[in-house]
C-alpha cells in the first residue's frame, strides 16, 4: 500500500471510532474480532504499514496483457527471440506466479523464471477463489493452510537466490514445522529482504533461531514473536549485511536487543514499533543513521557512540511501565544528530553527558547538542512544572531551525501558565537566532497555548513562517478562530518577513501527531513531523491572518 500517515488516538476515541478503525484494519486484510482488544488491533494496523511494499505488485496479472505476448501476424515470435539477459530483466518484474506461468508461453521461456532472483509475496501465490485476510485472534484456516502449501512448493522449487520474501499471511502457530524449513530454505537460497510476520494469536510465539543462519539478509522485518534466546547462538552468529530491521510487537530481552545491534555492523535503520517489553537500548553503532521507537513504554535509551546517527524518533511512548514513571534518555556521542522528537516533558528524563537536564539546569557546551537542527515536543500547556522544563529543553538545542509543537489536551491545569513565565526563561538561542520554521499543532484557544505563541512571535528574529493548526472542534466558525488569535496576529513581531498561516486539524481528538514509520526513515523526506503543514498556504482550507507581503 501507499504510504499514508496515521492519526494516533486516545483510548477514548479508539472506543468511539471502533467500527471506523475495524474497517481501516479489513482494508489491510486484518479481521478485527472484538476479544482481540482495540490497542492490539492499532499496534497490528502499524505494523502492517510499515511492511515495505514488495519491488513487485499483481496489479497488472500476465494473463491481462496477453495480447502483447501473443505473436505477431505473420506468426513470428519476436519476443522470445530476445537476448536471454532482457527475458530474465522481464520475468524478474513479475509476482512469482506470473513468473512461474511464463514457462507455458514458449519453449524458450522455460526455465527462466529459475533462473532470475524470486520475489515471494505469499498473498500473491493464493488461487483466486480464496480471499487472504490477517485474522485475529483464531487459528488455521482455509486461507492460511493454501499460503504455507503455496509458499512451501515455491521456496523448494526455485534454486535461489530469493531477492525479496514476505511471509505474513499465515497463522504460524499451526504450522511451526513448515515455518522452521522456511527459513532452513532461505537460508540456503540467500535472501536478502524478508518479511516474516505471525498472524496472531498466539503474540508470543517462539521465533525459531534459524532465523540467524539468513546471514544475506539486508532487510529484515519481525512481526508478533518472542525473540529466541541469543545467549544459546553460536559466537559467529551475525548478519553481515543487515542494513534495516524493522521489530513489531515483539517480546526482546534487552540483552537480545544488544546482541542484534552488535552482530548487525552495517544496520542503518531500527525501528521498533510496539514492543510488548519496556525497551532498554544502547546504542553502540558505527552505521547507525535511523533510530525509531513507536507506541513503546520506554525504559533507559543511552545513545552512547552514535557518530552517523541522524535521526531519533520517539511517537506514542510513555514511561517505564506506567504513564507515571519518567523513561531515561542519555545522549553522549552523537555529534551527527539533525532531528529529534516527540520529546514528552510529562514522560521522557533528558541525560545530556553526565547532566540530567530540569528546570533551572544551567547551559553548558556539555549540556548541548548543537548537531540537532530539527526538534518536535509534545506539551501540556495546562501543567505549569512542564511547560516549565521547554525553556530549558530548548536550550539544549541551540541551533534548532525547525520546531514543531503538539499541544496535548488536559482538563485539569495545575498551574498558571503566562507570557510572563517565558519572558522570565532567559535568552533561549535557537529561538531568537536560528528557528525559521514553526509549527503548532492542535490550538484550543487556551491562553496557555497563546502566550507561548506570542512568546515566540516577539523573540524569533529569523523566523519565516508559522503555521497553527486548529483543533476545529473547540472554535464554533472561523470568525471565532480569527478572534482568538487576533492578539498574535496583532503582536509586534520580531521577524518581519514570518508569515502566518492557520488553517484545520485532521484529527478529532488531538491526542497524538501523525506519524509514519516508513516516511520518517525515508532520508528523502526532509520533514518527517511535517506530513500535513507543508503546502498549507495552497491550501484552500488555509487562512494567512498575517503576510510580510502585505504589511
Amino acid at each position: 500500500m501507499d504510504q499514508q500517515p496515521f492519526l494516533g488516538l486516545s483510548m477514548s476515541e479508539m472506543q468511539r471510532r471502533g467500527p471506523e478503525i475495524q474497517e481501516s484494519m479489513r482494508l489491510l486484510g486484518v479481521e478485527f474480532p472484538e476479544a482481540m482488544g482495540l490497542g492490539v488491533g492499532m499496534a497490528l494496523i502499524f505494523l502492517y504499514d510499515a511492511t515495505p511494499n514488495p519491488p513487485v505488485s499483481p496489479a497488472a496479472p500476465l494473463a491481462s496483457a496477453g495480447a502483447s505476448w501473443a505473436a505477431t501476424s505473420d506468426g513470428v515470435d519476436r519476443i522470445s527471440r530476445l537476448p536471454d539477459q532482457i527475458l530474465r530483466n522481464v520475468v524478474s518484474r513479475l509476482p512469482a506466479k506470473d513468473a512461474a506461468r511464463t514457462a507455458a508461453l514458449a519453449s524458450r521461456w522455460r526455465g527462466l523464471w529459475r533462473s532470475v532472483p524470486l520475489v515471494l509475496v505469499d498473498a500473491h501465490i493464493l488461487p483466486a477463489f480464496v480471499r487472504p485476510e490477517r485474522m485475529a485472534p483464531g487459528g488455521d484456516d482455509l486461507s492460511s493452510r493454501l499460503v504455507v502449501a503455496a509458499a512451501s512448493r515455491a521456496l523448494a522449487a526455485h534454486p535461489g537466490p530469493f531477492r525479496c520474501v514476505h511471509l505474513t499471511w499465515s497463522h504460524m502457530a499451526s504450522h511451526r514445522a513448515e515455518i522452521t524449513r522456511w527459513l532452513q530454505l532461505l537460508a540456503d537460497k540467500g535472501v536478502q529482504e524478508l518479511a516474516f510476520i505471525n498472524r496472531p494469536w498466539p503474540l508470543d510465539l517462539p521465533l525459531p533461531a534459524a532465523i540467524f543462519r539468513c546471514t544475506s539478509l539486508t532487510r529484515l522485518h519481525l512481526g508478533v514473536w518472542r525473540f529466541p534466546d541469543t545467549a544459546s547462538l553460536p559466537r559467529a552468529t551475525a548478519f553481515p549485511h543487515l542494513r534495516e530491521l524493522v521489530l513489531s510487537l515483539v517480546v526482546v530481552e534487552e540483552q537480545d536487543l544488544a546482541f542484534l545491534l552488535n552482530r548487525s555492523p552495517v544496520l542503518e535503520d531500527l525501528t521498533i514499533i510496539a514492543s510488548q517489553t519496556a525497551v532498554c537500548l544502547r546504542i553502540v553503532s558505527r552505521t547507525l543513521r535511523c533510530v525509531q521507537l513507536g507506541m513503546c513504554a520506554l525504559a533507559d535509551i543511552r545513545v552512547v557512540d552514535a557518530p552517523r546517527l541522524e535521526r531519533l524518533f520517539l511517537w506514542m511512548t510513555m514511561g517505564r511501565r506506567s504513564e507515571h514513571e519518567l523513561s531515561h534518555i542519555k545522549i553522549s556521542h552523537a555529534p551527527n544528530l539533525r532531528m529529534l522528537g516527540h520529546w514528552q516533558p510529562e514522560h521522557h528524563e533528558l541525560e545530556i553527558g553526565n547532566t540530567i537536564i530540569k528546570a533551572g539546569t544551567k547551559m553548558s557546551a556539555s549540556t548541548m547538542v548543537p548537531s540537532v537542527q530539527m526538534l518536535a515536543l509534545e506539551v501540556n500547556f495546562e501543567a505549569r512544572n512542564e511547560v516549565k522544563m521547554v525553556p530549558c529543553f530548548l536550550k539544549c538545542f541551540p541551533n534548532v531551525e525547525t520546531l514543531h509543537v503538539f499541544s496535548l489536551n488536559s482538563d485539569k491545569p495545575s498551574g498558571k501558565v503566562n507570557l510572563k513565565l517565558w519572558r522570565e526563561a532567559g535568552y533561549i538561542e535557537c529561538v531568537q537566532w536560528h528557528v525559521k520554521k514553526f509549527v503548532f499543532q492542535e490550538f484550543r484557544g487556551k491562553r496557555s497555548e497563546l502566550a507561548f505563541l506570542k512568546f515566540i512571535a516577539e523573540s524569533a528574529l529569523v523566523l519565516e513562517k508559522m503555521v497553527v493548526m486548529v483543533a476545529s472542534k473547540y472554535f464554533s466558525s472561523v470568525d471565532d478562530v480569527n478572534d482568538k488569535l487576533q492578539p498574535l496576529a496583532s503582536a509586534k513581531w520580531a521577524s518581519e518577513k514570518c508569515k502566518l498561516i492557520v488553517f484545520k486539524s485532521p484529527s478529532t481528538d488531538g491526542a497524538s501527531p501523525l506519524w509514519c514509520f516508513r516516511m520518517a526513515s525515508d532520508f528523502a523526506q526532509s520533514d518527517p513531523f511535517d506530513l500535513m503543514t507543508a503546502g498549507a498556504e495552497r491550501s484552500t482550507g488555509a487562512s494567512v491572518l498575517r503576510d510580510p507581503n502585505t504589511l
